[in-house]
């Protein structure tokens, strides 16, 4: 009975051996940081790594992670400048940079820095007329994450930026914009139309005006080509007469040349002659008429002063 008394003292004592060094070896993971607390007082920062504890006087009081959060701010009604009330939520980036002045600065740090972007949006908001507000995001954004980063200092807490998600007036505003949108839509169309139509009359008014002058030039350049088509056939033409006269008058001053000439025109003079034979009507003629010889004189005569 001795002996297995003294094994179940043995066992004992090892179960708590074992269940104090479980309790006092902590592994702290990467990006977290875990405080530790000696008797109800700060003693020490754990950050990744394999630590160990003093058994019944530290304990693990408050565990951060380091990684940069993203935390939903719940939508909020916001009064603009021009008294509209609008719904605006948004999302808030912070990360614990002292894990101490996060664990004993404040109470919750996540619901502080919540509501202080909330304030920080209403005020931000009250500034602006509704218009306004949806150009001025990113304004908006740059002061929320000034205003609460400088308030969470002391906390330990660095916020990185703040992003709106939706800001959404009533719904009476809503049909307001969306007419007025559809408003502005139409005139921009109506705008560009018009645009259309001018630039149209005006592409129309220069393609006439350039057939206008190119039919004015081809109707110049035909006029030019005539005249000179023509100038050309009247050079070409008493050209030829003048040929034609220099080689009668050769052929006149040749042997014989006279000779042909008075029986050419004793010829023409015959024939013209008959013809007023054949004519029915009654004409006076002179009378030395049928004076073939001396015609042919007189005629010799002029070719000769020629």
């Amino acid at each position: 009975m001795i002996i297995s008394g003294g094994l179940i003292f043995f066992a004992i004592v090892a179960f708590i051996i074992i269940v104090a060094i479980v309790k006092t070896a902590v592994i702290v993971p990467q990006k977290t940081a875990y405080i530790v607390e000696r008797l109800g007082r700060y003693r020490c920062t754990l950050e990744a790594g394999f630590h160990i504890l003093v058994p019944f006087f530290d304990r693990i009081a408050y565990r951060h992670s380091l990684k940069e959060q993203a935390i939903d701010v719940p939508p909020q009604e916001c009064i603009t400048k021009d008294n509209i009330a609008v719904s605006v939520d948004g999302i808030l980036y912070m990360q614990v940079m002292d894990p101490a002045k996060a664990s004993y600065g404040i109470g919750n740090y996540l619901f502080a820095t919540t509501q202080l972007a909330q304030t920080t949006m209403r005020s931000e908001m009250g500034k602006l007329d509704l218009d306004r507000s949806f150009e001025e995001r990113t304004s908006i954004n740059a002061a929320i994450v000034a205003a609460v980063d400088k308030a969470s200092d002391p906390w330990g807490i660095k916020v990185t930026r703040y992003e709106i998600k939706n800001i959404t007036p009533p719904r009476t505003i809503r049909d307001a914009m969306e007419k007025q949108m559809r408003a502005e839509r139409e005139k921009r169309a109506m705008i560009a139309e018009s645009e259309g139509e001018r630039q149209a009359k005006i592409n129309r008014a220069e393609g006439e005006r350039q057939q206008a002058i190119a039919l004015s030039e081809g109707e110049r350049m035909r006029k030019i080509n005539e005249a000179e088509g023509r100038a050309k056939e009247i050079l070409l033409v008493a050209d030829a007469q003048a040929e034609g006269i220099r080689k009668v008058a050769e052929a006149i001053e040749a042997k014989g040349g006279l000779e042909s000439v008075n029986m050419q025109l004793a010829q023409q003079y015959l024939a013209q002659f008959g013809n007023l034979a054949k004519a029915n009507n009654t004409m006076i003629i002179p009378a030395d008429l049928a004076d073939v010889a001396g015609v042919i004189k007189a005629c010799t005569s002029i070719v000769k002063g020629a």
